[in-house]
């Protein structure tokens, strides 16, 4: 697996590099300092995950993120930063980034870049826990004008609580074909990227 670091912190930046490497089957493929290095080197080595800072000179994390998603959809960017700020989960879920942890959480960052790596979405224990109280700010979204039906919500719900696609089938009574199915459809109907865009528009959109 190769790894861009990109973090404003030499020290930091050496530090993960030295992390990462003594773990078998990972590579580093390049240390960056600012967001305008994660856009060049991004484009450059194409890694297989972009473990970057969120609060960076002349170009924040964010920024680079939201350009390097524009050009490269299928990206898997993990923010590895110090600070839990409402706003900048808000602005990490929606523009796509695949997890969000904090440099505290030191024992978690390989497995984090590992799971990225293969798909899935991580957030810290920390992250987490603020989901709901930060997400759900809407008085609602009428999922019938999107021509939602239930069944098609009560799956949206159930990832929604961080189920797999197996763990659904077996809720809802239905094979994991079936309910890929559905959720294509569904995302394709709300216009949302993945599972974890799908989840977010969930709790930002629930009735109070």
């Amino acid at each position: 697996m190769n790894v861009l670091i990109v973090d404003d912190d030499h020290i930091v930046s050496l530090s993960l590099k030295t992390i990462l490497e003594a773990k078998e089957g990972i590579h580093v493929v390049g240390v960056g300092n600012n967001g305008k290095d994660a856009i060049k080197m991004y484009e450059l080595f194409k890694p297989d995950v972009l473990l970057m800072d969120i609060r960076m000179d002349d170009m924040t994390g964010l920024e680079a993120a939201t350009k390097i998603l524009k050009t490269n959809k299928s990206a898997k960017i993990l923010f590895l930063t110090t600070f839990s700020d409402d706003e900048y989960i808000i602005q990490a879920l929606t523009i796509g980034a695949k997890g969000y942890i904090l440099k505290q959480d030191f024992d978690s960052i390989v497995p984090a870049i590992q799971a990225v790596e293969k798909g899935q979405s991580v957030f810290g224990g920390e992250i987490v826990s603020k989901l709901p109280s930060i997400l759900n700010t809407s008085s609602g979204f009428n999922y019938k004008s999107a021509n939602i039906s239930d069944k098609e919500l009560e799956i949206i719900a159930l990832v929604a609580d961080g189920l797999n696609n197996k763990e659904i089938s077996e809720k809802v009574f239905l094979s994991e074909g079936t309910i890929r199915n559905y959720l294509s459809n569904i995302l394709d109907k709300l216009k949302v990227r993945d599972r974890t865009q799908l989840a977010i528009f969930y709790l930002r959109n629930r009735q109070k």
